[in-house]
């Protein structure tokens, strides 16, 4: 099969510690690159869950702390919070 380049910017310090990674696992940056394309094709999507910030302030373990916190109010005792 025919190859050819595929070239990507990324900040250097990303660079370097996936290059790191790579190497302690046995394989290159190309190798590694190689892997995620065939796994998109092969899966038909990211195989990988793409989420924001809100999906991660709306976590189950997010949820549950804000559910224990109501059920603290509704009860009449205060709620401790980690911001303040």
């Amino acid at each position: 099969m025919p190859q050819t380049t595929f070239s990507v910017r990324m900040d250097a310090e990303v660079k370097k510690q996936f290059d790191d990674f790579c190497d302690k696992v046995g394989m290159n940056t190309s190798t590694a690159f190689n892997m995620f394309a065939r796994a998109v094709l092969r899966e038909r999507r990211l195989p990988f869950d793409v989420t924001t910030e809100s999906d991660l302030f709306y976590s189950e373990s997010n949820l549950a702390h804000l559910r224990r916190g109501v059920a603290a109010l509704n009860s009449g005792r205060g709620v401790e919070h980690d911001i303040i």
